[in-house]
Protein backbone atom coordinates (compact mmCIF):
# COMPACT_ATOMS: atom_id res chain seq x y z
CA UNK A 1 0.00 0.00 0.00
CA UNK A 2 1.81 3.23 -1.30
CA UNK A 3 0.98 6.71 0.71
CA UNK A 4 0.76 9.84 -1.11
CA UNK A 5 3.32 12.18 -0.02
CA UNK A 6 1.58 15.20 0.96
CA UNK A 7 3.03 18.92 -0.05
CA UNK A 8 5.06 20.68 1.91
CA UNK A 9 2.99 23.34 4.07
CA UNK A 10 5.42 26.83 4.78
CA UNK A 11 4.86 28.07 8.30
CA UNK A 12 3.25 31.19 6.79
CA UNK A 13 0.51 28.76 5.09
CA UNK A 14 -0.38 27.18 8.30
CA UNK A 15 -0.40 29.95 10.07
CA UNK A 16 -2.57 32.88 8.57
CA UNK A 17 -1.74 35.36 11.09
CA UNK A 18 1.60 34.65 10.29
CA UNK A 19 3.05 37.30 8.00
CA UNK A 20 4.60 36.38 4.51
CA UNK A 21 8.53 37.36 4.23
CA UNK A 22 7.57 39.82 1.61
CA UNK A 23 5.05 41.39 3.92
CA UNK A 24 7.47 41.37 7.40
CA UNK A 25 9.78 43.36 4.87
CA UNK A 26 7.28 45.79 3.93
CA UNK A 27 6.38 46.49 7.46
CA UNK A 28 9.88 46.75 8.35
CA UNK A 29 11.27 49.16 6.14
CA UNK A 30 7.51 51.69 6.27
CA UNK A 31 8.36 51.28 10.11
CA UNK A 32 11.99 52.45 9.76
CA UNK A 33 10.92 55.63 7.37
CA UNK A 34 8.45 56.11 9.48
CA UNK A 35 11.69 56.37 12.26
CA UNK A 36 13.27 58.70 9.67
CA UNK A 37 10.57 61.34 9.40
CA UNK A 38 9.68 60.98 12.93
CA UNK A 39 13.34 61.76 13.70
CA UNK A 40 13.49 64.90 10.85
CA UNK A 41 10.45 66.47 12.40
CA UNK A 42 11.61 66.39 15.98
CA UNK A 43 15.52 67.18 14.91
CA UNK A 44 14.54 69.95 12.53
CA UNK A 45 16.08 68.34 9.44
CA UNK A 46 13.48 70.00 6.87
CA UNK A 47 13.04 72.24 3.98
CA UNK A 48 10.57 73.89 1.72
CA UNK A 49 11.17 74.18 -1.71
CA UNK A 50 9.35 75.86 -3.71
CA UNK A 51 8.32 75.99 -7.11
CA UNK A 52 6.81 78.79 -9.74
CA UNK A 53 3.60 78.48 -11.01
CA UNK A 54 3.53 80.89 -14.24
CA UNK A 55 0.80 82.67 -16.00
CA UNK A 56 0.09 80.45 -19.19
CA UNK A 57 -0.47 84.07 -21.17
CA UNK A 58 3.08 85.43 -20.18
CA UNK A 59 5.32 82.90 -18.24
CA UNK A 60 7.65 85.87 -17.45
CA UNK A 61 5.03 86.58 -14.30
CA UNK A 62 5.16 84.00 -11.54
CA UNK A 63 1.42 83.89 -10.23
CA UNK A 64 2.72 81.87 -6.84
CA UNK A 65 5.51 79.63 -5.48
CA UNK A 66 3.97 76.36 -3.88
CA UNK A 67 6.07 75.64 -1.35
CA UNK A 68 7.06 70.83 -0.82
CA UNK A 69 8.09 70.04 2.47
CA UNK A 70 11.51 68.16 1.97
CA UNK A 71 13.04 65.98 5.10
CA UNK A 72 16.58 65.08 5.47
CA UNK A 73 17.56 61.61 6.66
CA UNK A 74 20.92 62.20 8.75
CA UNK A 75 23.44 62.22 5.82
CA UNK A 76 21.34 65.34 4.88
CA UNK A 77 19.58 63.12 2.03
CA UNK A 78 15.54 63.77 1.46
CA UNK A 79 13.98 61.21 2.18
CA UNK A 80 11.27 60.41 -1.10
CA UNK A 81 8.21 61.90 -0.22
CA UNK A 82 6.88 59.00 -1.98
CA UNK A 83 7.97 56.68 0.28
CA UNK A 84 6.71 57.95 3.54
CA UNK A 85 3.07 60.38 2.34
CA UNK A 86 0.83 57.45 1.55
CA UNK A 87 1.76 55.60 4.70
CA UNK A 88 1.77 58.76 7.09
CA UNK A 89 -1.54 60.44 6.10
CA UNK A 90 -3.92 58.60 8.10
CA UNK A 91 -1.31 59.18 11.29
CA UNK A 92 -0.81 61.93 13.48
CA UNK A 93 3.04 61.80 11.66
CA UNK A 94 0.87 63.15 8.68
CA UNK A 95 -0.72 65.89 10.83
CA UNK A 96 2.88 66.96 12.13
CA UNK A 97 4.39 67.09 8.34
CA UNK A 98 1.48 69.48 7.59
CA UNK A 99 2.24 71.30 10.77
CA UNK A 100 6.06 71.55 10.14
CA UNK A 101 5.53 72.98 5.99
CA UNK A 102 2.71 75.62 7.60
CA UNK A 103 5.41 76.85 10.23
CA UNK A 104 7.77 77.17 7.27
CA UNK A 105 6.01 78.37 4.47
CA UNK A 106 4.63 81.66 7.20
CA UNK A 107 8.00 82.07 7.98
CA UNK A 108 8.83 82.64 3.87
CA UNK A 109 6.02 85.02 3.52
CA UNK A 110 7.00 86.88 6.88
CA UNK A 111 10.32 87.38 5.55
CA UNK A 112 9.35 88.16 2.06
CA UNK A 113 5.54 89.56 2.41
CA UNK A 114 5.48 90.36 -1.70
CA UNK A 115 5.13 87.03 -2.67
CA UNK A 116 2.18 84.79 -2.97
CA UNK A 117 3.16 81.27 -1.32
CA UNK A 118 0.65 77.85 -1.39
CA UNK A 119 1.30 75.28 0.74
CA UNK A 120 -0.30 71.36 1.15
CA UNK A 121 -2.55 70.08 3.58
CA UNK A 122 -4.69 67.09 4.53
CA UNK A 123 -8.37 68.04 5.45
CA UNK A 124 -7.70 65.98 8.46
CA UNK A 125 -5.18 68.84 9.79
CA UNK A 126 -8.15 71.41 10.35
CA UNK A 127 -8.99 69.30 12.98
CA UNK A 128 -5.33 69.24 14.39
CA UNK A 129 -5.04 71.87 17.50
CA UNK A 130 -1.35 72.47 16.66
CA UNK A 131 -1.97 73.23 12.74
CA UNK A 132 -4.65 75.38 13.81
CA UNK A 133 -2.44 77.55 16.49
CA UNK A 134 0.26 77.93 13.96
CA UNK A 135 -1.99 79.39 11.51
CA UNK A 136 -4.34 81.55 14.32
CA UNK A 137 -0.99 82.97 15.67
CA UNK A 138 0.67 84.05 12.88
CA UNK A 139 -2.70 85.89 11.26
CA UNK A 140 -2.69 87.74 15.13
CA UNK A 141 0.84 88.90 14.61
CA UNK A 142 0.71 89.35 10.81
CA UNK A 143 -2.96 90.10 10.02
CA UNK A 144 -1.85 90.98 6.35
CA UNK A 145 -0.24 87.62 5.93
CA UNK A 146 -3.31 85.73 4.93
CA UNK A 147 -3.47 87.74 1.94
CA UNK A 148 -0.44 86.35 0.88
CA UNK A 149 -1.14 82.52 1.70
CA UNK A 150 -2.77 79.60 -0.41
CA UNK A 151 -3.32 76.46 1.20
CA UNK A 152 -3.85 73.62 -1.18
CA UNK A 153 -5.78 70.53 -0.15
CA UNK A 154 -6.10 67.43 -2.86
CA UNK A 155 -9.59 65.95 -4.04
CA UNK A 156 -9.48 62.45 -1.90
CA UNK A 157 -8.41 64.37 1.46
CA UNK A 158 -11.19 66.84 0.78
CA UNK A 159 -13.86 64.25 0.63
CA UNK A 160 -13.34 63.09 3.84
CA UNK A 161 -14.25 65.65 5.90
CA UNK A 162 -16.36 68.27 4.17
CA UNK A 163 -18.57 68.57 6.81
CA UNK A 164 -15.33 69.75 8.47
CA UNK A 165 -13.55 71.42 5.94
CA UNK A 166 -16.61 73.82 5.25
CA UNK A 167 -16.51 75.94 7.81
CA UNK A 168 -13.06 76.02 8.22
CA UNK A 169 -12.82 77.46 4.93
CA UNK A 170 -15.16 80.39 5.51
CA UNK A 171 -13.52 81.03 8.49
CA UNK A 172 -10.22 81.54 6.56
CA UNK A 173 -11.30 83.51 3.93
CA UNK A 174 -11.77 86.78 5.76
CA UNK A 175 -8.57 86.88 6.28
CA UNK A 176 -7.84 86.58 2.61
CA UNK A 177 -7.04 83.01 2.51
CA UNK A 178 -7.51 81.20 -1.11
CA UNK A 179 -8.05 77.41 -1.70
CA UNK A 180 -6.83 75.30 -3.94
CA UNK A 181 -8.28 72.23 -5.52
CA UNK A 182 -5.04 69.78 -5.76
CA UNK A 183 -4.86 66.71 -8.07
CA UNK A 184 -8.16 68.31 -9.84
CA UNK A 185 -9.52 65.44 -12.25
CA UNK A 186 -7.56 62.43 -10.84
CA UNK A 187 -10.49 60.87 -8.56
CA UNK A 188 -13.95 61.05 -7.91
CA UNK A 189 -15.55 64.23 -8.13
CA UNK A 190 -18.40 65.18 -5.79
CA UNK A 191 -20.33 67.83 -7.71
CA UNK A 192 -22.00 68.90 -4.30
CA UNK A 193 -18.74 69.16 -2.21
CA UNK A 194 -17.38 71.32 -5.18
CA UNK A 195 -20.34 73.58 -4.54
CA UNK A 196 -20.36 73.90 -1.21
CA UNK A 197 -16.44 74.13 -0.59
CA UNK A 198 -16.06 76.39 -3.52
CA UNK A 199 -12.75 76.48 -3.75
CA UNK A 200 -11.14 79.55 -5.66
CA UNK A 201 -8.23 76.92 -7.73
CA UNK A 202 -8.46 73.70 -9.33
CA UNK A 203 -5.13 72.34 -10.14
CA UNK A 204 -5.06 69.56 -12.93
CA UNK A 205 -3.56 66.87 -12.20
CA UNK A 206 -0.12 66.16 -13.64
CA UNK A 207 -1.08 62.78 -15.16
CA UNK A 208 -3.78 64.16 -17.19
CA UNK A 209 -1.35 66.91 -18.27
CA UNK A 210 1.39 64.44 -19.20
CA UNK A 211 1.68 64.30 -23.49
CA UNK A 212 -1.86 65.85 -23.39
CA UNK A 213 -1.12 67.79 -27.37
CA UNK A 214 -0.61 64.42 -28.75
CA UNK A 215 -3.29 62.51 -26.75
CA UNK A 216 -7.15 63.36 -27.97
CA UNK A 217 -8.52 60.95 -24.98
CA UNK A 218 -6.24 63.08 -22.70
CA UNK A 219 -7.46 66.75 -24.50
CA UNK A 220 -11.20 65.27 -23.82
CA UNK A 221 -10.51 64.54 -20.28
CA UNK A 222 -8.55 68.23 -19.26
CA UNK A 223 -11.13 69.64 -21.59
CA UNK A 224 -13.77 68.28 -19.28
CA UNK A 225 -11.74 69.46 -15.57
CA UNK A 226 -11.22 72.93 -17.24
CA UNK A 227 -14.95 73.54 -18.32
CA UNK A 228 -16.02 71.89 -14.79
CA UNK A 229 -13.79 74.14 -12.88
CA UNK A 230 -14.91 77.48 -14.73
CA UNK A 231 -18.26 76.46 -14.40
CA UNK A 232 -17.99 76.46 -10.64
CA UNK A 233 -15.97 79.76 -10.91
CA UNK A 234 -12.55 78.31 -10.00
CA UNK A 235 -9.80 79.91 -11.79
CA UNK A 236 -7.34 77.07 -13.83
CA UNK A 237 -3.73 75.96 -12.74
CA UNK A 238 -1.81 72.68 -14.82
CA UNK A 239 0.88 70.90 -12.62
CA UNK A 240 3.72 69.06 -13.88
CA UNK A 241 4.27 71.14 -17.63
CA UNK A 242 7.27 69.77 -18.80
CA UNK A 243 6.98 70.37 -22.50
CA UNK A 244 6.47 73.24 -24.75
CA UNK A 245 3.76 70.89 -26.69
CA UNK A 246 1.63 70.42 -23.55
CA UNK A 247 1.91 73.90 -22.38
CA UNK A 248 1.12 75.53 -25.88
CA UNK A 249 -1.82 73.13 -25.74
CA UNK A 250 -3.11 74.15 -21.89
CA UNK A 251 -3.11 77.82 -23.01
CA UNK A 252 -5.43 77.52 -26.01
CA UNK A 253 -7.42 75.27 -23.58
CA UNK A 254 -7.96 77.87 -21.36
CA UNK A 255 -5.92 76.82 -18.37
CA UNK A 256 -4.51 80.56 -16.33
CA UNK A 257 -1.22 79.49 -14.38
CA UNK A 258 1.09 76.64 -15.66
CA UNK A 259 3.06 74.63 -12.91
CA UNK A 260 6.32 72.20 -13.60
CA UNK A 261 9.73 71.45 -14.50
CA UNK A 262 9.58 73.17 -18.00
CA UNK A 263 9.23 77.15 -15.90
CA UNK A 264 11.63 75.81 -13.15
CA UNK A 265 12.04 72.87 -10.62
CA UNK A 266 11.51 73.20 -7.05
CA UNK A 267 14.41 74.51 -5.19
CA UNK A 268 15.26 75.25 -1.78
CA UNK A 269 17.41 78.69 -3.28
CA UNK A 270 14.45 79.49 -4.75
CA UNK A 271 15.08 83.83 -6.08
CA UNK A 272 11.63 85.07 -4.78
CA UNK A 273 12.90 88.73 -6.64
CA UNK A 274 11.29 87.10 -9.81
CA UNK A 275 8.03 87.75 -8.28
CA UNK A 276 6.96 90.28 -10.34
CA UNK A 277 3.68 92.73 -10.57
CA UNK A 278 0.51 90.81 -8.87
CA UNK A 279 -1.31 87.99 -9.29
CA UNK A 280 -4.20 86.33 -10.95
CA UNK A 281 -7.28 88.41 -10.61
CA UNK A 282 -9.69 85.40 -10.39
CA UNK A 283 -7.36 84.04 -7.47
CA UNK A 284 -7.36 87.51 -5.67
CA UNK A 285 -8.88 87.66 -1.91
Amino acid sequence: MSFMKEPKVSKYDRDPTTASPLDVAITAQEKETIQQVSSALKERRMRLAFQPAVYAADPSIIGFFEGFIRLLNRRDMVIPARDFMGTVEQLQLGREIDCAALQMGLMTLQRNPQIRVSINMSARSVGYQPWNSVLRKALRESPRLGQSLILEINEVSALQVPDVLKPFMEEMRAHGIVFALDDFGAGPTSLRMLRDLRFEIAKIDGELVKGVESSPDGQAMVRTAIAMAHELGMYVTAEAVETEGEANWLRGAGVGCLQGYLFGPPTVTPDFRAFRHGRPSLIAS
